[in-house]
């Protein structure tokens, strides 16, 4: 395909696509899905070979936020049954971390729900990073604690953090559609904060809420002109109790393509499989690594992933290694930080996925292309919990 070949040669130019090619990606046939991923594969593969990041959840706070996101499971007036609990304690979130870097993970993403945070909390969270650090060489530390009022990013990089990570989630137009307690102007001031303050940004999207692929498609733009090093793509976990419980939009073929697209949009960022992989791409997950170069290990914030075990195992059976803590994520050109111009190119919003684990296909499984609500299952185990975490 012609559109392919171009996409390919922009994407190793870290040349901009024209939307119409963008959206020619989306509306790719099944039939052109595999010349999808392999073109695609060639741009991720240049930038970052074959080594898969692995990033880690601790859900700080869980649940009982006053904001509306209509995706979330923590939401105000959501009926979903969560763990509730308030902030970990800086040992407990550090014991939590380790379960994590055990199992191979290089970054730790610091997550409350929550408005934004109190000073207070920024001091609580810099208690708790300090923790992690101590007891974890060269492990990473991104915090996503909500909108940033002025100065609390420069104090959270003082206190070590690498990143922060606050999600676009969905197009402007959209926006007010799935949350009215803020706006999407506000999360933009929150990434731009994190970026002048010196963290590295993390920005990232929600598919299957109901968007159109015009939609994908503008979020998506937007986050390249933000210019965040890391793009968590989170696929809807319909939770029941929340507004989005009955929004079963996405295939496995349709998430490749949303991930594809995003790669030739944003082909030299951290493009990360984040909340939903296992739900929505299901066995076609090994797939997506020739896409994205990173992925969540183990469980999310309010609901379970595939084992850690699973996870390691489907990496190597891709023939993709883990990255490991010497390594540098981004390519040379954003790790020395000269690509932010606006022109090149943590965590899972609300509710995280689920996993496979949790709820075995069987025998009586829906037929193909049948919601797959057997595949939600809220986390029971880990942060907040007498537990073994998943990692």
């Amino acid at each position: 395909m012609d559109l392919l070949n171009t996409l390919v040669d922009k994407g190793l130019r870290r040349e901009l696509p024209t939307r119409d090619e963008a959206l020619a990606v989306l509306a790719t046939s099944d039939d052109d899905l595999l010349d999808v991923v392999a073109a695609a594969g060639k741009v991720r593969r240049h930038w970052f070979g074959r080594r898969v990041k692995l990033n880690y959840l601790v859900n700080l706070k869980s649940g009982l936020c006053p904001e509306d996101c209509s995706y979330c499971s923590q939401r105000l007036g959501s009926t979903a049954g969560i763990l509730k609990y308030t902030w970990l304690k800086p040992d407990q979130a550090s014991d939590a971390a380790a379960a994590g870097v055990a199992g191979g993970a290089k970054r730790v993403c610091l997550v409350a729900s929550g408005r934004g945070p109190t000073d207070r909390d920024v001091d609580r969270v810099s208690e708790t990073i300090k923790a992690i650090k101590d007891n974890n060489e060269g492990v990473e530390v991104c915090a996503c604690l909500g909108l940033l009022s002025d100065g609390q990013a420069e104090r959270l990089r003082e206190a070590g953090a690498d990143a922060y990570n606050h999600n676009l989630n969905t197009s402007e137009a959209t926006y007010g559609e799935i949350t009215t307690t803020h706006t999407y102007e506000d999360r933009v001031d929150t990434v731009q904060k994190a970026h002048a303050a010196g963290l590295s940004a993390c920005s990232g999207l929600i598919a299957g809420m109901g968007e159109t692929d015009e939609d994908l498609v503008d979020v998506v733009f937007s986050l390249r002109e933000l210019d965040p090093d890391s793009v968590p793509v989170n696929f809807l976990i319909p939770f029941e109790g929340t507004p989005l419980g009955k929004e079963w939009n996405l295939t496995p073929q349709r998430c490749l393509r949303i991930l594809a697209m995003t790669r030739f949009v944003c082909p030299d960022v951290e493009v990360r499989i984040a909340g939903g992989r296992e739900v929505h791409l299901r066995t076609m997950q090994p797939l997506a690594l020739h896409l994205a170069n990173s992925i969540f290990l183990g469980d999310y914030l309010t609901s379970e992933g595939q084992a850690g075990k699973a996870d390691l195992e489907m990496i190597a059976d891709a023939g993709f290694e883990v990255e490991g803590t010497d390594q540098v994520t981004l390519p040379e050109h954003r790790a020395t930080g000269g690509c932010h111009d606006g022109g090149g190119v943590c965590g899972s919003g609300g509710g995280g996925a689920c996993g496979s684990d949790a709820a075995p296909q069987t025998a009586d499984s829906p037929a193909a292309g049948a919601p797959r609500t057997d595949l939600v299952a809220v986390r029971r185990r880990g942060a907040g919990t007498d537990l073994a975490p998943n990692a």
